[in-house]
């Protein structure tokens, strides 16, 4: 699947044309490629300030956000690679603490593109060598780094000693990559310990690994090869704990115990998240943050489009009496999320208007919500290959929504709610990250 980028900047939107002319490759896996690319470019990967790495299904990008936000509020400059955009490219790309400027990525997208197109190399083996550049050029005094996909073969997993690895929450995604054929990987008839053993693929000798709790085949999994590699392992209710509850969360490890505060942003899982950053931080010694910057960063956290309350602007104007929700989730994991989110703190009723992209697991997702909504509304994906749209409205009839209905836009699902939004309630726009990004684009928030 292509990745859809594009840039109101002519110079960047020129090489992301480049790029999104490349042929995706076909059967080909590993590490090769992009090794090649960064050997040529002078292998920025081993010039970088301490790195924090980060895997998992859901919520990695949270974590990462926890990590920027806490170390930034120890005064320092941070670099920060995340994906997918919700609006522009440059969202990716936060370089000593600011967003990518167009010249830059323009630049640096047409340096790597002009000295690796005879390698066949990927959209994501370009970008990321891209990141790495920048990451290597312009002074900062830490990187965080989320995984794209999976991680043991990830375009990102060329680190050469991380301050510190990290795994968020583990759940089965992306299957028609990771679960591909590989005689070279354990279990096959078991997915779940399958993802474990991509995703703790970003495992360096010497390099802390900090996970949360999983299954026990997929600790199993996770125990044997941060063995095999040399890597020390914490993982969560082995080396260090965490009780999130309404009062904030209590966190202890060798070191000690921690009183620390709930995130602003909504949802449980956020406590769940900001945890394993504050450990990440207290297993490594590359940098040093305190807890009263712990504290700090994890109040001021945010994160767009999960579960995000959006603010007044054009789109939710249509609706003026409605609380507006907007997630990206797009898997079991994050639907559960969701799900606990509207049963105990969305206001009732929730109306749902859903668009998803053809390769997710529709019909649990919206199995796993539908208890929650009184309708649901079917829309498409601008510019993506989406589920059918009666297919989505059929799957959420058979889970039992009371309403359902489709719409040939964003805005035209927002307006067919109007009698509904007389008595309040929600209105929850989900099912996509590239949904929340023309959201948020509708709405006037173009993340910063």
């Amino acid at each position: 699947m292509k990745d859809f980028a594009s840039s109101g900047d002519p110079e960047v939107q020129a090489q992301l044309d480049r790029l999104s002319a490349l042929s995706l490759p076909q059967g080909r896996i590993g590490l090769e490629v992009i090794h090649e690319i960064l050997n040529r470019l002078g292998n920025p990967e081993r010039d970088l300030p301490p790195v924090f790495h980060v895997a998992g299904t859901n919520g990695k990008g949270s974590t990462c956000a926890f990590l920027r936000a806490m170390l930034e509020a120890q005064g320092l400059t941070v670099h920060v690679a995340t994906k997918p955009h919700l609006v522009r490219y440059n969202e990716r790309i936060r370089v000593a603490g600011s967003l990518i400027s167009d010249d830059l990525l323009a630049q640096l997208l047409k340096e790597v593109l002009d000295i690796s197109e005879d390698l066949g190399p990927s959209f994501f083996e370009v970008t990321t060598a891209a990141t790495l550049l920048a990451f290597a050029r312009i002074p900062a005094d830490a990187c965080v780094i989320e995984v794209g996909l999976g991680g043991r073969f990830d375009a990102t997993n060329v680190m050469v000693r991380p301050a510190a690895c990290g795994i968020s929450s583990l759940g089965v995604d992306h299957h028609q990559f990771l679960l591909n054929e590989d005689p070279s990987a354990p279990s096959p008839g078991n997915p779940e310990v399958r993802i474990a053993f991509e995703k703790v693929g970003i495992v360096r000798a010497g390099s802390p690994m900090v996970t949360q709790n999983y299954r026990a085949d997929m600790e199993a999994m996770i125990a044997q090869r941060c063995t095999q590699e040399g890597a020390p392992l914490f993982m969560r209710g082995k080396a260090w704990f965490a009780d999130v509850s309404a009062d904030g969360i209590a966190y202890r490890d060798a070191q000690g115990e921690l009183s620390l505060p709930l995130p602003q942003m909504p949802g449980s899982h956020q406590g769940d998240n900001a945890a394993l950053a504050v450990a990440m931080l207290r297993h490594q010694d590359a940098v040093t943050v305190s807890t009263e910057a712990m504290a700090s960063g994890i109040r001021s956290t945010v994160w767009p489009a999960r579960l995000q309350l959006l603010a007044d602007g054009p789109l939710t104007q249509l609706l003026p009496g409605a609380t507006f929700l907007l997630d990206g989730g797009h898997n079991p994991n994050a639907a559960l999320a969701m799900a606990k989110y509207l049963e105990t703190q969305a206001q009732k009723p929730v109306h749902a208007i859903i668009g998803m992209l053809s390769a997710k697991d529709a019909r649990t997702t919206l199995t796993t919500i539908a208890p929650h909504l009184a309708s649901l509304t079917a829309i498409p994906i601008d510019g993506s290959e989406y589920h059918p749209l009666e297919d989505l409205a059929a799957i959420a009839r058979d889970a039992g929504v009371a309403e359902t209905t489709t719409a040939p836009s964003l805005e035209d699902a927002v307006r067919a709610l109007a009698p509904h939004a007389q008595d309040g309630g929600t209105i929850l726009i989900a099912g996509s990250l590239y949904l929340a990004g023309q959201v948020l684009k509708a709405n006037g928030e173009v993340p910063n």
